[in-house]
């Protein structure tokens, strides 16, 4: 990403220009009920993407008062991307909170957001999945959850530049350090402590008992749970162990397994090995070119070739709870 540009929230009428990939439809007259709903949207922000292609950021109106916070392309209009689908009782500064969120992810390359759909202008966000949780689960425990460098992990309602606290969560440091707690995001806390529990049910709970709760902001923690559990990219931490555990039984090799998953690499003199440095990178055991520490992330595609083809077993055997 080459800049980044806030706006105040604006009416900015739509583009005649087509969308990308639109059916000749498109060129018919709108009804009044479409350009009202088209002109009730918001630009949230302007930036351009990697590729230096102009994006922007907008509100737009959805079901029963919800709104849909969508990037697209700022010169098609096309390839629209759901950001957060946000419910009629958030605040309306939590569109703007969501949009700085993203743009914070998108500096860092992590931005994974699925295409909008029709569905969702004609859903309410969250409510089934909301309302069985708040009907199974108590409220959340206050216990802090360590890592194992010691650091703990705890819900909290932190001041925001808004009216309302915001409920998210926070990391402090051991004792002894000198660091200020600060907020981390639900994949941070979840790649610290290489499990998706408790912090995927501690979570869940919070936001069904804030859920219509107008004097605490959740918007962009319930983005970061959504997000996280939409996200092709899963933790390798269960594979890892399985990879150990059949080397140390079986006698294969890290090359062996490398060369089963058709990763292959010959020397001078065309002898055959397997890419042993890409598997360990791939379980987390070394770091990523340019990077101090290993990765607990990996693709759920490389997850999935390396159980069925390096280790024959199911890619649900070594999926991390």
């Amino acid at each position: 990403m080459t800049s980044t540009t806030l706006h105040r929230s604006t009416v900015v009428p739509r583009s005649p220009r087509r969308d990308a990939g639109s059916s000749p439809r498109a060129d018919r007259p709108r009804t009044r009920r479409e350009r009202n709903s088209r002109h009730d949207s918001r630009v949230l922000a302007r930036f351009n993407d990697r590729q230096g292609r102009p994006r922007e950021l907008l509100a737009r109106p959805a079901l029963a008062g919800s709104v849909l916070v969508v990037d697209r392309d700022a010169t098609t209009l096309g390839d629209r991307r759901l950001v957060a689908h946000l419910g009629a009782d958030e605040p309306a500064e939590n569109a703007a909170l969501v949009c700085s969120s993203y743009l914070d992810e998108a500096r860092r390359r992590r931005c994974r957001c699925r295409l909008l759909t029709p569905e969702d202008a004609r859903t309410v966000p969250f409510s089934d999945d909301w309302d069985r949780e708040s009907g199974a689960m108590a409220a959340p425990s206050d216990a802090a959850t360590l890592d194992p460098l010691g650091r703990s992990y705890r819900l909290e309602l932190l001041p925001t530049g808004m009216s309302i606290p915001e409920l998210r969560w926070r990391r402090s440091l051991p004792r002894q350090s000198d660091g200020q707690p600060r907020p981390v995001s639900v994949r941070e806390v979840i790649s610290c402590l290489e499990s998706y529990e408790p912090v995927r049910t501690l979570t869940r709970r919070a936001l069904a008992m804030h859920r219509g709760d107008n004097d605490v902001s959740t918007a962009v923690l319930r983005v970061e749970l959504t997000r996280m559990q939409e996200s092709p990219i899963v933790l390798n931490r269960r594979l890892r162990e399985v990879v150990l555990a059949t080397i140390e039984r079986q006698g294969v090799s890290m090359s062996g397994i490398a060369i089963r998953c058709g990763r292959i690499k010959r020397d001078r003199k065309g002898n055959e090995s397997g890419e042993t440095s890409w598997l360990a990178r791939r379980l987390g055991m070394l770091p990523e070119g340019g990077k101090d520490a290993p990765t607990p992330w990996i693709h759920s595609d490389v997850l999935a070739l390396i159980a069925r083809d390096g280790l024959g077993i199911s890619p649900r055997e070594v999926e991390t709870e």
